[in-house]
């Protein structure tokens, strides 16, 4: 059934007692435990790859082909993800791809025992998990709105994204706690809680049919793409998020800040990483209470404007409890965006499009991430490690005033429904 796209009408408030009916679904239940599982061990690989390169090259410019070497994979293969997402069972598909990730992993840990772990060993590594996340992020977001109702999609949707905010807290802040140990512990570690979501995702259930077999054309691959392209919400939607955080993303940085600028060490990295989580879970915990029901659009774009400014201020503290509160008013921010954005594509696109749609969308968070750090590590090159977080500030709530100027139908969108 297609959602009304009627933007006047106001969204029926939900009762507080069907935020608490959201975890009575079990495949939603199920979901989430696996969620909170496979984004902490994404998080602590991270965290573990991005200082091991730095502690090897020292490089700002490593660190940001580490982001790089994510992205550019994902031209290649998000699109066939897509189509893969709306042609196989999407949780075990999700689960292939978490066991890749764990044996990547198990690979780290193995090469850094031996001390035949380099640079290139980094890249190489990098490069064959972006190939893989697009498969598991496609897989993820169209198996959502499968598992629970569409008028509980919005809360679901919230709570989704706490759970994703939780596993942003504790993945960085163990990663770091484990580094005291050291960083082949935090690779055991991340490789044993991908194989453990692995299995999870495997036993979710949904009414899942086979569909028609249908042959791959270019047509069929690019589906998703001429779909979104028709419809100006959603091209204003997920292209906000692409240069939002591709100008003020500071992630790739936040090694060089813990280090020499707020002096913290490998341990407040990880709370420097784990921070804008903070916020957002504190915001996602909200809506999946009391969700917004009008004028989303201009919310939207109001909550990317607070997040460039967030940006800007933590570019410029030296004082390492400022450059936390402000990381999670950034994270505050970008939650609100990722709700409204995200529950706007799911309800806006047919079940048989969203793998494709949410490839799509997956490449657009690709860029928007991967080459954002990429595009961190050569402004600081140019302009200096806080002149390139001020300007990618800035540059967001530039973005955020464009957007609202040439994406009408996006700015006034006054309900999610």
């Amino acid at each position: 059934m297609t959602p009304s796209r009627n933007s006047s009408a106001p969204a029926t408030p939900t009762r507080p007692d069907e935020v608490t009916s959201l975890l009575r679904h079990a495949p939603l239940t199920r979901f989430l435990v696996a969620r909170i599982g496979s984004i902490t061990a994404q998080q602590m690989l991270m965290l573990a790859i991005s200082w091991h390169m730095y502690d090897l090259t020292s490089s700002t410019w490593d660190l940001g082909l580490v982001g790089l070497f994510q992205f550019v994979p994902g031209l290649a293969t998000t699109l066939i993800a897509g189509h893969c997402a709306d042609r196989l069972h999407r949780g075990r598909m999700v689960a292939a791809c978490l066991g890749l990730q764990a044996i990547a992993a198990a690979m780290l840990s193995a090469s850094t025992l031996s001390h035949s772990v380099t640079r290139d060993t980094l890249l190489a590594l990098s490069l064959a998990l972006g190939a893989i996340r697009p498969f598991q992020m496609a897989g993820q977001q169209a198996l959502l709105p499968m598992l629970v109702p569409p008028k509980l999609l919005s809360r679901s949707m919230a709570l989704s994204t706490s759970v994703q905010q939780i596993s942003v807290i504790a993945g960085p802040a163990l990663g770091g706690a484990l580094f005291a140990v050291n960083v082949v512990t935090v690779y055991l570690s991340s490789a044993a809680l991908f194989c453990i979501s692995a299995v999870m995702y495997a036993f979710v259930r949904y009414d899942y049919t086979p569909p028609p077999r249908e042959p791959v054309t270019a047509d069929t691959i690019f589906a998703g793409l001429h779909f979104i392209w028709r419809n100006p919400l959603l091209l204003g939607a997920i292209s906000l998020d692409l240069f939002a955080v591709l100008f003020g993303g500071a992630t790739a940085l936040l090694p060089v800040y813990a280090r020499l600028i707020l002096h913290v060490g490998p341990q407040g990295l990880g709370l420097l990483r784990a921070a804008p989580a903070v916020g957002a879970l504190c915001v996602g915990l909200l809506l999946a209470r009391r969700a917004i029901v009008s004028g989303v659009g201009k919310k939207l774009l109001i909550a990317v404007a607070i997040y460039g400014a967030a940006i800007v201020g933590f570019g410029l503290s030296r004082w390492f409890p400022l450059s936390l509160c402000l990381l999670a008013i950034s994270g505050g921010a970008d939650t609100i965006s990722v709700i409204v954005r995200q529950t706007l594509i799911q309800l806006e696109t047919p079940d048989r499009m969203r793998g494709r749609v949410a490839a799509v969308n997956t490449l657009f968070i690709g860029a928007s991430n991967q080459l954002g750090e990429f595009e961190s590590g050569v402004s600081a090159t140019a302009l200096s490690v806080i002149g390139s977080v001020v300007a990618g500030g800035c540059a967001t709530i530039l973005v955020s005033i464009i957007w609202s100027r040439i994406f009408r139908p996006l700015a006034k969108r006054n309900a999610l429904h």
